[in-house]
């Protein structure tokens, strides 16, 4: 027998089912379940971790890059002091503390594939393979949409401090706190981000076959309504502008989604052929059936012979029993006792 080489031979083989397909199928115990979800999160813990040494690296950056929809709106006001943009601080770790936090921030942006990964992989084995495709379909279009609901609030921001800031007069020395600043900003980009996921509950309404697409559009003028509502709750400011850019937004994404309702019932109504029809309602036959012809005639059963009268036999026609003889029955008892 030929020996492999040593390269192949220290080469690990596994042997039996992995992991996933062990938590699929029921056969993992209790404590092996523990044990996964203790090395999921120590790996996921471990990805915080890397993306937060990258958070210190960038934070200052991060911060002035916040800050600057408030030095443009000061520069345009010709607000802005000798020594430039400032903020104020109240206590002095105020910054020290903003800035972990906005570390921390960019770790769990920059570390999401890692502990979205983790928390996938310990919560898929449980679902079924469509459950996982939808999984997929969610993630793929919520980021772009919570991204683009961030970075559109971002950029609407400057308008809204403009407003806030021209209500005062020149008597007024403007000058914001550090921390309270960024967490405006911050507060309103992430509300932005989860409005703009209003498309995808529209969506699932009619995956799960809740509402139909033609119920959906009707229901526009309601929808279009609660989106300005709702834009209102987002902007800070009763001016107009900020209001009717999220509101024309978020109403274009839910005509976009309504349209991709109507993609999916036209899907399914190739799929079903009583799709659409309600309880009442007679299904339609089939094109091209052929005439049901007439059944050959059944003949007539014949009659059966009436049966003759049963012989009685006698002591003789009785067959001999064989074996031994039977003992006499005792007096007063019958055969059967």
């Amino acid at each position: 027998m030929r020996l492999l080489p040593r390269r192949l031979r220290l080469l690990p083989r596994r042997r039996g089912p992995t992991r996933f397909q062990r938590a699929a199928d029921g056969s993992m115990t209790l404590v092996e379940h523990f044990q996964e979800l203790r090395s999921r999160l120590l790996r996921a813990s471990l990805g915080v971790l890397a993306g937060f040494a990258v958070g210190l690296v960038v934070m200052q950056e991060v911060r002035l890059f916040l800050s600057r929809p408030y030095c443009d709106v000061l520069a345009n006001l010709d607000r802005l002091p000798q020594e430039g943009c400032r903020f104020t601080q109240l206590a002095p770790m105020d910054v020290l503390l903003l800035d972990l936090k906005i570390a921390l921030g960019v770790g769990l942006i920059v570390s999401a594939p890692v502990w979205l990964y983790q928390l996938w992989a310990f919560v898929a084995p449980g679902l079924h393979r469509r459950e996982r495709r939808w999984a997929y379909a969610f993630v793929a279009v919520a980021t772009p949409l919570f991204l683009g609901g961030a970075a559109l609030a971002f950029l609407v921001l400057g308008r809204a401090l403009h407003f806030l800031l021209g209500l005062t007069g020149d008597e007024v020395a403007t000058q914001l706190e550090i921390t309270r600043y960024v967490s405006f900003v911050v507060t309103m980009m992430i509300t932005a981000g989860f409005a703009f996921q209003f498309p995808l509950v529209v969506l699932m309404l009619n995956v799960t076959g809740v509402a139909s697409a033609r119920r959906l559009l009707g229901w526009w003028r309601v929808t279009v309504f609660l989106m300005f509502v709702l834009a209102a709750l987002i902007t800070p400011t009763p001016e107009p502008f900020t209001l009717v850019v999220l509101g024309l937004a978020l109403s274009s994404l839910y005509f976009a989604a309504v349209g991709l309702a109507f993609l999916n019932d036209r899907r399914r109504a190739r799929r079903d052929l009583y799709a659409g029809l309600s309880d009442d309602e007679a299904s339609p036959l089939p094109e091209g059936v052929e005439p049901v012809a007439a059944a050959e005639p059944v003949p007539a059963p014949e009659p059966v012979p009436p049966s003759g009268p049963v012989a009685r036999s006698g002591p003789g026609d009785r067959p001999e029993p064989s074996g031994p003889p039977m003992p006499p029955a005792p007096r007063g008892f019958d055969d059967m006792t």
